[in-house]
């Protein structure tokens, strides 16, 4: 947590936007929001990156699925359980972890029907 300091959080090296996570090739998009949360509200991410749902609270027993090796961008409404994830897997070990900046409202702007067909084709 050395590193953690006011150059690493005010240069905002802790968080990616939704467009810098969606255009990396090797990234995991990680919503931890609770299972009610997304079964009223999800998405697809099929044609960017991969992505997977689990809920802070089944975070630390399922810890292993989520990958060492891609950039994670975890993702919640608020950033709030984001950044408790985000501090849990910084101190079990992940260096390649953001938080997805700007709530639903950004995350659905880049997932607008022309964004996604330009990334795609």
């Amino acid at each position: 947590m050395k590193k953690m300091n006011f150059d690493f959080f005010g240069d905002g090296k802790h968080k990616i936007t939704p467009a810098e996570l969606l255009n990396n090739d090797n990234g995991l998009f990680l919503d931890v929001r609770s299972k009610e949360e997304f079964d009223t509200f999800s998405f697809s991410l099929k044609h960017h990156i991969q992505s997977k749902h689990i809920p802070i609270d089944e975070i630390p027993e399922r810890v292993s699925e989520i990958p060492k090796d891609k950039l994670v961008g975890i993702f919640c409404p608020a950033s709030i359980r984001a950044s408790m994830v985000f501090m849990y897997l910084y101190i079990a070990g992940y260096s390649k972890i953001k938080i997805v900046e700007g709530g639903c409202s950004a995350l659905t702007d880049e997932l607008k029907p022309g964004k996604v067909y330009k990334k795609i084709h």
